[in-house]
This record gives C-alpha cells, sequence and structure tokens, in this order.
C-alpha cells in the first residue's frame, strides 16, 4: 500500500510539471491585448511576454509596455521569465540572451523602439542599416 501511494505521488507530481508551461505562448496577433495598455497586438517584431513562477502568462505589444508592467507588479511577477521576439524572425526567446538596439528607423507600438535579436552579427548589421544604437542590459 504504501509503495502505491509513492507511485501515485510520483504521477501526480510528473502531471503537474508537466501541465505547467515550458516556455512562451504562440500570440494571436489582432486578438491579443497587452495586458498593461490593453491594446492588441499587432506587431510580431515588437510583441513581449512574460511567464511568472506560477506559470501565468502575461503577454505585451512593446518591450516597454513588459518593463513597466513588471516593474509595478513586482510582488505578483517575482522572478518571471522575460521573451523578447527576434526582430528578423519573430521567435521568442529569453531577453539575457538578447542582443538589443534603439533608436534609429525603430519604430515599436508603444515608442519603446527596441529591437531584440538572438544573433549578435545580425544586430550590429541592422543597427548599422537602421541607424539605432546598442542598450546595455
Amino acid at each position: 500500500m504504501k509503495n502505491l501511494f509513492n507511485i501515485l505521488g510520483i504521477i501526480s507530481l510528473g502531471l503537474f510539471f508537466s501541465c505547467s508551461p515550458k516556455g512562451p505562448e504562440k500570440i494571436n496577433f489582432g486578438k491579443d491585448q497587452c495586458e498593461l495598455c490593453k491594446m492588441g497586438i499587432e506587431d510580431p517584431k515588437f510583441a513581449t511576454e512574460l511567464i511568472t513562477e506560477k506559470g501565468r502568462i502575461y503577454k505585451f505589444d512593446d518591450l516597454n509596455c513588459m518593463q513597466s508592467y513588471a516593474t509595478e507588479n513586482a510582488e505578483q511577477v517575482g522572478q518571471a521569465k522575460l521573451y523578447v521576439p527576434d526582430f528578423l524572425t519573430h521567435e521568442l526567446f529569453q531577453i539575457e540572451k538578447a542582443t538589443l538596439i534603439t533608436g534609429g528607423a525603430i519604430k515599436s507600438p508603444m515608442n519603446g523602439n527596441v529591437a531584440a535579436f538572438i544573433d549578435k552579427t545580425k544586430a550590429q548589421e541592422e543597427a548599422q542599416k537602421l541607424g539605432a544604437s546598442f542598450l546595455e542590459q
């Protein structure tokens, strides 16, 4: 009987962890709304996600909105994972891996005007094309 409870406990833990999100959720452009400003999320070059420790997913139309939300809700957000889109491929990845550029011809929905790149070489090429500068994290 004790072994049965141990097995059921392990299965329960497995189910719990398999249900929690491992990464960002697909953004439904034109349908999803920014958690902060409530505008529709339209541009895949700038749409971001924040995933809390509890697995709650918040979507934003601009990095600026995500940062403001995280600052205003620091206790609720905790050690959240922040995801940004690669400016060229639009794939979401963790912000810690990003090279960020700002200014120049970069125009984002809420005027954060920051573009993220997973590849530093691509960021350098685009910064030169767009007249942008690098942003320190």
